[in-house]
């Protein structure tokens, strides 16, 4: 057994994508477990009205994908030129120093600064994925950007588990301490364990950007990968703002709204981690082009008797095939970026995708504020049913003609 196991990281690939997993795994979860106290703990910084709350609480949340939203594409061409291993290095550090200093803050304030600190050093993720792009046999790509997917979604759905607990036993301050000390961690896994077949490439000899995309064999392609990665995002998070609402609407303010209102935010998250893995295997057989259609497909049926649900039940098994969709999509996305970049740019293309994320974090969330208060809570789905549907149609028009320019991208 421990010969076996000795093998396993001693194959390249392999152990970059068990390391690289934790390290996404890690990312997630310090990232969510905070996230649902964080009301709470701004609230004990000072007196503040319901009205001020709100706003510092959204300044606090937002305020990280922005910075991250903004600030990406230039730790993306720096990724190209120094290495992604070192991106990672600098997002896991910076990450565990922020973290920590939130736990010592006394002021919101610095607090929001702090989060916009990390927001623009953020980017782990998607250097863990490139990396895991770059590494992995070709045969194995989509299997390996599966996989890898899992990590940050199974952190993200039991960050939030944890923090609760430690917020109420041990008080709000001790999840930020546990938070830096396993991206500690996580730093010196990914120092010690991860290796990445990487050349130096000088500034001068590094294409701009607006030269690889008029090079780029599909650039129709990668674009919709992006526009996916933000509609992706955008249908996760626009639910948010109001998911405890219309559960108490279905529940007609009877029962436990809370704890009914998590496994409805968790549902699509369990069906990502247990079928990402699985679509990878099937994107590898089949094909990631194939594959995205059918997961977008997939959510756009889905979606339509969200429309009209009827109680609880509906809503979580419905919420359920929705993560299962995204399961196809994710590493389907992500296998196509892949595949359609080039060596040379790998580190700013992925980071343009994060981008587009952390912009569909903040737009999700928005826009479903917005709907659901001039329509009410089901107009929500209808919004990100016609997201869907406009993502679907573009996927579509890219793999058909595939090979002219697009000026959008350049």
């Amino acid at each position: 057994m421990l010969n076996k196991l000795a093998s396993y990281f001693r194959s390249g690939w392999e152990r970059n994508l068990a390391i690289l997993w934790f390290g996404c795994f890690i990312t997630g979860f310090g990232n969510s477990m905070t996230m649902p106290f964080m009301p709470l703990f701004i609230d004990t910084l000072g007196y503040f009205s319901p009205w001020q709350l709100n706003v510092l609480s959204g300044a606090a949340f937002s305020i990280t994908f922005l910075a991250k939203a903004i600030v990406s594409p230039l730790w993306g061409k720096l990724a190209d030129r120094k290495g992604r291993k070192l991106m990672c290095l600098r997002a896991s550090g910076v990450m565990t120093i922020t973290i920590t200093l939130i736990a010592l803050t006394t002021n919101v304030w610095i607090l929001i600064l702090l989060r916009g600190i990390q927001g623009s050093f953020s980017g782990y993720i998607n250097n863990a994925q490139a990396i895991v792009a770059q590494e992995s046999p070709r045969s194995k790509k989509g299997q390996a950007m599966g996989t890898l997917a899992t990590g940050q979604v199974t952190g993200t759905l039991l960050g939030p588990l944890m923090g609760g607990f430690l917020a109420d036993h041990f008080g709000f301050r001790a999840a930020f301490y546990i938070a830096g000390a396993l991206m500690f961690v996580v730093f010196w896994t990914t120092l010690f364990f991860v290796h990445e077949n990487f050349k130096p490439i000088a500034a001068t000899a590094m294409r701009k950007i607006k030269t690889v995309f008029k090079e780029l064999q599909a650039p129709r392609v990668l674009f919709g990968v992006f526009l996916t990665t933000l509609v992706v995002q955008a249908s996760a998070s626009s639910i948010q703002p109001i998911v405890s609402l219309f559960v108490r609407q279905l529940l007609h303010g009877h029962g436990d709204v809370a704890s009914v209102s998590g496994v409805v935010a968790a549902a699509p998250g369990m069906a990502t981690l247990i079928a990402a893995s699985i679509m990878g295997r099937i994107i590898d057989r089949v094909g990631a082009q194939k594959i995205l259609v059918i997961g977008l497909v997939t959510a756009s049926i889905v979606l339509v008797p969200m429309i009209f649900l009827q109680n609880v039940k509906q809503f979580i098994f419905l919420r359920f095939l929705f993560g299962i969709s995204d399961a196809a999509v994710i590493p389907a996305y992500q296998t196509l970026m892949t595949l359609n970049s080039p060596q040379d740019a790998f580190g700013r293309i992925f980071s343009y995708s994060q981008s587009f994320q952390a912009m569909g974090s903040v737009v999700g969330p928005m826009l479903g504020s917005l709907i659901a208060s001039l329509a009410g809570y089901r107009s929500v789905f209808v919004l990100t049913l016609g997201l869907e549907i406009i993502c679907l149609i573009y996927v579509i028009f890219a793999a058909k003609y595939p090979k002219k320019k697009v000026d959008s991208v350049n």
